[in-house]
């Protein structure tokens, strides 16, 4: 290790040693039942408050939204605005009435509520679901951080996050990890905003950058236009123009010779460029590289030629092609431009269109200085609503209201988020805890956005390689000064661990605390000792930590954001009905709870399981735009499928009403000064 790469190493164990031994600390604490499943019911508003937002902030609040609006561009922002608006719903309709039921878990809400420990089974069952699901965004970014920070291999980031957090889970609790998520809230807030600072002042602030992308300023990195590009070129693809900066296809430029890896076939689709339609971009390959395929997106009919040439085949590869695959030779340059479409009388047919290369074998490749940033979409098309994030499957505005339901009601029926207000002494402070939370979050909020804006703008080289959600780690680097852009970088991943550590350890407790109270203690053994569900406890920690880990090393190409909102979305079609009506609505039974919980979320489920086997290529299945939409984004159907069938069930069968409900709907929004709350488990 070199020069002042130490720094981030540093940080990073200083986060991992503090969390260590606040945990530690913490653990003396927790010596009862009440202790590890709900911090005996005496944390603070403003301590809860804090270690809510820092569990809720994950890597796809930290690492994930900048990265995806720098990928996506301005339609990734629905995802803070959602996140923070979901705890409007939880402050208007499920905290107070929540924390005023009193029980360890979610399961634990759904038998007392309906009189059905059959319920409880399904109840567990989607806190398991939704709880891997949000870990494996947590293990990507604990694996990508220390890839960028040590170079490790992804696994190896994964199973030391992994090994620390269960072990302060597994000792620890509820009340083990309260103050450390409490403390990684406010050191997350420092490690997103105080960068974003002294970078600003040297590249421009937000507005600068957000202009730069409307082509309003010049100046910036941005400001290529009319570098002359030479060199031997051993491959030619469909060359016939070049546009300027200034047109609407434009994308960022590359500053300088920038070194990339490019992964192969087997981790599709990171093992793919698609270039721009503002002009050329060259790419010399020191070592060779095998094309797999080459798509050229439309007919095309290149000048030189004067033939047509079908999709799939590459004009001005003369001699290079072999089978179906493209060889380039070491040290070659392929020289991408983009080409058009022309009419037997010369007139062009259509606009410039982009080619699109997909590699066989991991190779390296230097992208050279002048070149337009592969795989990043055109400034106005960035800028603009409606962009590549919502409109890829052709049906922009019904994947945004998908996506808004999803984050919004998932946000309210994240069981490890919900557990948290049985932390409170009561109702009341339930809901000034969730108050401050949105305080809280909304002020962190503001920053991802100014990571992803800089990050287009100065370091396009990451749309290259496919990791613009390293943008907050890798932007300090590129200071002048060394020792200041490595202590940025240090102070962004030391945020980044605190961010995945956070959530993972709630995580790892709501899904041990369903295991070992849920099932080892209300189901398998409804006489066990508290003291054997203590151990319990730890057990089924480390069995989940160990599956986390596991699940974590199989979703590197997926976006760390996207998986976030996958959890969301399975969470809002399955636990926010029930939670929603469960709390008022009296007429809900467990028929009814059951099958639209059932139904609406085991469908929401295996339409995401089924869009991330179509994207990783691991089943061939042709579908329509349409249908691919309504896959990858289930909420705009699952949550009215979840409530109808709920309300329909129950109407056929009110003879399952519990007999004392009208005390239950007291004791759920009763204020506590009538004495009618009370805890449904007593310790």
């Amino acid at each position: 290790m070199s020069g002042f790469a130490w720094i981030p190493v540093l940080c990073v164990a200083l986060m991992t040693a503090a969390t260590i031994l606040l945990g530690v600390y913490a653990t003396r604490k927790a010596k009862t039942a009440s202790d590890f499943f709900v911090a005996g019911r005496s944390v603070s508003v403003f301590w809860n408050a804090s270690a809510i937002s820092g569990e809720y902030l994950s890597a796809a609040s930290f690492m994930g939204i900048a990265g995806l609006l720098m990928k996506n561009g301005y339609d990734a922002l629905w995802y803070p605005v959602c996140y923070a608006t979901g705890y409007l719903f939880l402050l208007l309709f499920i905290a107070g009435p929540l924390r005023r039921f009193g029980a360890y878990t979610i399961p634990d809400f759904a038998e007392g509520r309906f009189d059905s420990p059959g319920f409880r089974k399904v109840a567990v069952t989607f806190v398991l679901f939704i709880g891997f699901f949000y870990t494996m965004p947590q293990m990507k970014g604990a694996g990508l951080t220390m890839g960028e920070i040590l170079n490790w291999p992804y696994w190896a980031g994964i199973v030391l996050v992994g090994v620390v957090i269960t072990f302060n889970v597994a000792f620890g609790g509820m009340k083990g990890i309260t103050f450390v998520q409490a403390f990684q809230y406010w050191a997350k807030l420092f490690a997103i905003s105080a960068p974003i600072f002294v970078l600003a002042n040297v590249y421009g602030g937000y507005g600068t950058n957000l202009a730069a992308n409307a082509g309003k300023t010049e100046g910036t990195a941005r400001d290529l236009v009319g570098s002359k590009i030479e060199g031997p070129r051993t491959a030619i693809v469909a060359t016939t123009r070049d546009e300027s900066a200034t047109d609407p296809a434009s994308t960022p430029r590359i500053a300088r010779d920038t070194p990339i890896t490019i992964k192969g076939a087997d981790a599709y689709p990171a093992n793919v460029l698609a270039f721009s339609r503002a002009g050329k971009t060259r790419l010399e390959f020191p070592e060779g590289a095998v094309i797999d395929k080459i798509f050229a997106n439309a007919l095309l009919k290149a000048d030189q030629l004067r033939e047509p040439y079908e999709e799939g085949i590459a004009p001005g590869l003369r001699g290079l092609e072999v089978g179906d695959r493209v060889f380039v030779p070491k040290g070659g340059v392929l020289e991408v431009s983009p080409y058009s479409s022309h009419r037997p009388d010369g007139l062009e047919l259509h606009g410039p269109r982009a080619a699109r290369i997909e590699f066989k074998e991991k190779t390296t490749a230097i992208l050279k200085a002048g070149s337009f940033a592969p795989n990043a979409p055109p400034d106005l098309t960035w800028l603009r609503p409606f962009g590549p994030l919502s409109s890829k499957h052709g049906y922009p505005l019904l994947y945004t209201y998908s996506l808004i339901i999803a984050l919004i009601c998932g946000t309210a029926g994240l069981p490890h988020i919900l557990v948290r207000f049985y932390t409170n002494p009561d109702g009341r402070a339930a809901k000034r805890t969730t108050l401050w939370v949105m305080v809280m979050l909304g002020v962190f909020y503001v920053f991802p956005p100014v990571w992803g804006t800089m990050g287009r703008n100065i370091l396009p080289s990451l749309y290259a390689i496919n990791k613009t959600d390293a943008v907050v780690i890798r932007l300090p680097t590129i200071l002048k000064s060394p020792l200041l852009g490595q202590i940025l970088s240090g102070i962004t991943s030391a945020g980044a661990f605190a961010a995945f550590m956070s959530t993972f350890s709630g995580l790892l407790v709501s899904m041990s605390g369903a295991l070992a109270h849920d099932i080892y203690g209300k189901i398998l053994r409804p006489k066990s000792s508290a003291g054997s569900r203590l151990v319990a406890f730890k057990v089924a920690a480390i069995l989940i930590g160990a599956v986390s880990m596991g699940l974590g090393m199989l979703v590197e190409s997926f976006d760390i954001t996207l998986m976030v909102g996958w959890a969301f979305a399975i969470a809002a079609c399955s636990y926010f009905p029930l939670l929603l009506l469960g709390a008022w609505w009296k007429g809900l039974t467990k028929v009814g709870a059951a099958g639209g919980m059932l139904i609406g979320g085991l469908l929401s489920l295996s339409a995401i399981v089924s869009t991330m086997l179509i994207d990783k290529k691991v089943i061939h299945l042709e579908v329509s735009p349409l249908v691919r939409s309504l896959l990858e984004q289930p909420a705009i159907w699952g949550v009215p499928l979840s409530v109808g069938l709920m309300v329909v069930l129950s109407k056929l069968t009110p003879g399952l009403v519990p007999a004392d409900i009208h005390l239950k709907m007291l004791r759920l929004h009763a204020p506590e000064e009538l004495g009618l709350s009370k805890n449904y488990i007593d310790h």
